[in-house]
């Protein structure tokens, strides 16, 4: 019984060792230094337990012995406790000195062919991608796309509170504090989806603070790129016409922005091409036209304590509003 209950802890702890949020699963740079380094402090760790348990062992262990004056057990007491206060020191002061070689050069970025803005507020992730190629700069939410090994320079903000951005396949944690600037080198040594999180406390919905990035090819990220940097496309059905005027007649349009129509307001994520990411309100619904339709419908229901507030709709201006984001891809 004690065997299989054994088992299957040390199963459940080896469960968290993969998966799109684990930090010994590694696809890129920064992450892969960042996990050699954990792996030296475990190892270190785990002789300096093995020699203190095995000492305290010896020590406990009965055995027959001359007896020994005071003197004698004081000047070894002394000695044991002046090597134990050395090796603790070198110890500590090794691990520091790799820790400082290890993360030192992780977040210059000054070489990077891309760059980024990334703004944290409660509870979401913005975006911000320079213009390149005589293409406009643009935004997204929630979504980052970079191509794969290549360097990306992430310019860390927060609008509010301290956040924390990490990604654990890629890069580990970096702190976003109101008015400072941090740098964040990420590089996706293969394609896929990465997920990232808040990793600091930051209200209400700081575990519905997440977001996605995905990683391409660099053909793939240039199409994603033009494609993300035009203006919104027209509405092709007249339900998403409608839904367009019920949009623009709304306070909608004071809050997000939507390039290419009237709709220019900043406090809330650029809609521009909701329809194209794979997630809504930072990752806690998937984007198909139902969860976008029961975000706009009751958004306090889903995430309490978000800023979007209740925009009154009839049934028939919520059809026709989700029938516009449908197509805003």
């Amino acid at each position: 019984m004690i065997r299989i209950l054994l088992a299957t802890c040390l199963l459940v702890l080896l469960s968290g060792c993969s998966g799109n949020q684990s930090a010994l699963n590694t696809h890129g740079y920064a992450a892969e230094t960042l996990k050699g380094l954990i792996v030296l402090i475990v190892a270190v760790c785990t002789v300096v337990w093995l020699m203190v348990v095995g000492f305290l062992c010896w020590s406990l262990a009965p055995r027959r012995e001359a007896p020994r004056r005071d003197e004698d057990s004081e000047r070894r007491m002394t000695i044991a406790v002046r090597r134990s206060v050395a090796a603790t020191a070198l110890t500590v002061a090794g691990l520091t000195v790799a820790s400082f070689y290890t993360t030192r050069h992780l977040s210059s970025g000054d070489n990077a062919a891309f760059v980024v803005r990334a703004k944290a507020q409660q509870w979401w992730w913005q975006f911000i991608y320079q213009g390149q190629d005589q293409e406009p700069a643009f935004q997204s939410a929630n979504e980052l796309h970079i191509p794969v090994g290549q360097d990306v320079r992430l310019e860390l903000e927060s609008i509010d509170v301290i956040h924390s951005l990490w990604i654990p396949s890629l890069a580990g944690k970096l702190d976003m504090i109101p008015g400072r600037k941090n740098i964040l080198t990420l590089r996706a040594d293969r394609p896929g989806i990465y997920r990232g999180q808040c990793a600091e406390f930051c209200g209400l919905q700081h575990s519905h603070m997440a977001f996605v990035v995905v990683a391409e090819e660099e053909v793939a990220y240039r199409q994603w790129r033009k494609a993300q940097a035009a203006p919104a496309q027209e509405p092709a059905m007249s339900d998403a016409a409608a839904g367009k005027a019920v949009f623009m007649a709304k306070p909608c349009a004071a809050c997000h922005t939507i390039r290419g129509t009237s709709a220019a307001g900043t406090s809330g994520p650029d809609l521009t091409h909701v329809a194209s990411r794979q997630t809504i309100a930072a990752g806690l619904l998937e984007t198909t036209r139902g969860s976008l339709a029961a975000w706009i419908a009751d958004p306090q229901t889903l995430k309490p304590g978000n800023n979007m507030p209740l925009v009154p709709l009839t049934s028939e201006q919520l059809r026709q509003v989700s029938a516009y984001m449908e197509e805003l891809r």
